[in-house]
Formats: C-alpha cells, structure tokens, sequence
C-alpha cells in the first residue's frame, strides 16, 4: 500500500498549532491507523470469502453458485479491502489516528518535563 502525505487541511488545528514535531507525529499515527484499517479489512475479506468451514458434503453446486467462480468478481473482491480503507482513512478514518497522537504527545511533553509520561486526568477535556 503506497501512502500519501496528509494534506494540511486534514490535520487537527490543534497538531498544527503544536508545530512541526507534532505534525510528524500525527502523520506516523496517521500511517498506523491505515495500516491497520488495511489489515482488518484484507482479515475481513478473506473471512468473508471463506467458506471451506461450511458442513455441505454436496461441492458439485459451489462451482455455479460461489461468486469467487467468476475470475472478475473474484477480482473485485481483491481490490474491495483496499478501496474500503482508502475510503476510510479520506473521510477522516476510525478516529485512532487522533487517539494516538494526544497519547504519544502528552507522554513525550511529560516525558519532556521529567514526567513518568502517563496523564492522571479523568478525560480528554472534550
């Protein structure tokens, strides 16, 4: 999977706000949260496609009624875990990316300040 830069428009005012450091950590928890979006959709794919686990002793049916007996759906099916996860991360993804930078930033401003780098807070402030 080839990854994109994040356009600036996409990152939190906040991040950019915090400086370029932050804008680099906010990219590489942008990169994860794609390659793991990436992995469960393929993970999702190949379950969904997969029914070797099926009790039917009659296979004679499979080969006309199985969509993957079709080379172009099968095809399809290939490319649906990718076109799934770009759709996801371009519509602002499952909000890890976002998770993930608070966390990593807090712990390295603690860490920083000679903190243990773990917050005692009750929440996020949202």
């Amino acid at each position: 999977m080839d990854i994109q830069p994040i356009d600036q428009s996409a990152i939190p005012a906040d991040v950019r706000a915090a400086g370029p450091k932050a804008v680099s950590l906010y990219s590489a928890a942008v990169d994860f949260e794609s390659q793991l979006v990436q992995q469960m959709n393929q993970e999702l794919a190949q379950t969904t496609g997969d029914d070797s686990s099926d009790d039917s002793d009659d296979s004679s049916d499979d080969a006309v009624t199985s969509p993957s007996a079709d080379p172009s759906t099968s095809m399809y099916q290939q490319m649906l875990p990718d076109a799934l996860t770009q759709s996801l991360t371009a519509s602002g993804g499952i909000g890890l990316a976002d998770e993930l930078w608070r966390v990593m930033w807090q712990g390295g401003a603690a860490g920083a300040a000679g903190g243990s780098g773990t917050t005692t807070g009750g929440g996020s402030g949202s």
